[in-house]
């Protein structure tokens, strides 16, 4: 009996993995973007990226639909960020003149989730130092963490008492796309090469 069990278990494993490996194959082959995706977002990722309205480097306030007319990379940190945040954001303008070489139109975009000290006058004098395109939004610590919320980004304010706090924060950068919303992720591993390819592959297929 105990060996008609096991066979029993191992056909319906069977069948399980087989279950859930074709429905993985169906939906990347309803998926026009797959073959330019490098990972899987664990619940897709539909529900990343969404309506925002922050204040950009002129004091204007904007929404998503003023900002996001053209495919964008979307990161979100802080000027007084000392490593991880010029690094990356150098980075990405450094895939973003790949993509402009290459016939592209790609727009960077800083969304800074310290706004008790990036105003927009400081914003402005940071992604004008690291790309001319570079689109710098602020606003109250409200609208910053409603824009998190909708990018499923993580902040934290390291409390110290004074005004030279550190903040933790995940370090993604987003590619979204007019009418399409969310395509994929960039991890801080992606170099500006892999990142321009990827990009572009995705606007082949939009």
């Amino acid at each position: 009996m105990s060996k008609l069990y096991a066979v029993l278990s191992g056909v319906a494993v069977v069948a399980l993995l087989g279950g859930t490996l074709g429905y993985i194959q169906m939906q990347r082959a309803n998926d026009k973007f797959a073959e330019c995706r490098s990972s899987v977002v664990a619940g897709g990722g539909g529900d990343i990226g969404g309506p925002f309205t922050l204040v950009d480097e002129t004091g204007k306030t904007v929404t998503d639909k003023d900002v996001l007319t053209k495919p964008s990379l979307v990161y979100f940190g802080y000027t007084f960020c000392p490593d991880v945040c010029p690094l990356d954001n150098a980075r990405n303008a450094e895939a973003i003149d790949l993509l402009t070489a290459k016939g592209y139109e790609v727009a960077p975009v800083f969304i800074s989730i310290d706004p008790e000290r990036d105003t927009p006058e400081i914003l402005r004098d940071f992604t004008d130092n690291l790309h001319e395109k570079m689109i710098g939004l602020t606003g109250t610590p409200e609208q910053v963490q409603a824009a998190s919320r909708a990018y499923k980004t993580y902040y934290k304010k390291q409390d110290t008492g004074d005004q030279y706090y550190l903040m933790d924060h995940s370090t993604f950068t987003y590619l979204m796309l007019p009418g399409s919303g969310f395509a994929d992720f960039f991890n801080r591993d992606d170099t500006p090469e892999q990142m321009a390819d990827r990009v572009a592959c995705f606007i082949d297929k939009s």
